[in-house]
């Protein structure tokens, strides 16, 4: 796991629950704390309502396949290794939208609406990233 060559996050103040949340193998995500708007990806402010005060959910993990791309070109040399790969864009049962790599699905069985749920695949001892599986 220490020859991960990839591009990773850092996590802020903000997103630090999230990455945390996904190590445990667990989806959180934030809501607004006053209105309670989901939201993805981890900001400060509610879109919906400006409130500041947000909290954490856990949230299902499952969703349905919204679109999808095949990546044919590295953006980084990290991801040469891994081509041609999937992303999927995926309708969350919680009504907001993740992207992320698929894994055991492949180009024939995609369609819009296929179920999927969040897998961890952990890429470094402090680093775990969701992907998508079939549900």
């Amino acid at each position: 796991m220490s020859d991960y060559d990839k591009l990773v996050p850092s996590p802020t103040p903000d997103t630090q629950p999230y990455w945390t949340g996904l190590q445990e193998h667990r989806l959180c995500l934030q809501a607004c704390a006053d209105c309670g708007r989901v939201r993805h990806y981890p900001r400060p402010v509610c879109d919906s309502c400006w409130s500041m005060n947000a909290k954490w959910i856990d949230a299902s993990g499952r969703g349905k396949v919204h679109s999808w791309t095949i990546t044919h070109y590295a953006f980084h040399p990290g991801f040469k290794g891994d081509l041609p790969y999937i992303l999927v864009t995926v309708d969350m049962d919680e009504g907001v939208r993740m992207n992320a790599q698929v894994r055991g699905i492949v180009e024939a069985d995609l369609r819009v609406g296929l179920p999927v749920k969040v897998g961890y695949d952990k890429v470094k001892d402090d680093l775990t990233l969701p992907v998508f599986e079939k549900a």
